[in-house]
């Protein structure tokens, strides 16, 4: 069976939605992702990542209670699958092998 593996910014996503928890929503996805990994993503790409790792069944949504803070519309909250996490664990795998012995990456010269 061939491994899942992830794009750079769909691990991410993956990642922060883990981080976050039962209060993954595409705001807070986005924020996790620009405050720990310091990249700028916008919202846009954020949800478009969403719907497709959620059609490739790696992440499953639910619609939360509507609230009035937000003009009475609802928030959609993200939960990895296990594919998903398989696929986060078989890319870091990968990534880890690829970094491995490659004498460039050793010691902290940037």
């Amino acid at each position: 069976m061939p491994r899942d593996l992830l794009t750079d910014f769909e691990l991410m996503i993956l990642l922060a939605v883990l981080r976050a928890g039962d209060e993954a929503y595409g705001v807070v996805i986005a924020r996790e992702i620009e405050t720990t990994a310091g990249r700028t993503v916008l919202l846009g790409a954020v949800y478009a990542a969403l719907e497709r790792l959620e059609r490739n069944g790696m992440v499953a949504s639910s619609v939360g209670e509507p609230t009035a803070a937000r003009g009475g519309r609802a928030k959609r909250f993200f939960r990895v699958t296990s594919r998903g996490l398989r696929a986060v664990k078989d890319t870091q795998r990968a990534l880890v092998a690829l970094w491995s012995g490659v004498p460039q990456l050793k010691g902290d010269e940037r």
